[in-house]
């Protein structure tokens, strides 16, 4: 699971650690199976999930 995350997460210039470290702070509860399955199946539910996470970053 988390490559296929850590390969979703590529083009949106986070690493693996940052993504689970903002879904914290974002309080999103997602466990990374359903992660994974949205960075294959689900691209634009994927992205939204990438665009709150690092609005809780701040990035």
């Amino acid at each position: 699971w988390i490559i296929r995350i850590n390969t979703g997460l590529e083009r949106f210039g986070l690493s693996y650690s940052q993504f689970i470290q903002g879904l914290k702070l974002a309080q999103i509860d997602l466990n990374r199976k359903i992660l994974a399955e949205l960075a294959v199946k689900d691209p634009s539910g994927f992205s939204a999930v990438v665009e709150k996470v690092k609005s809780a970053l701040g990035q």
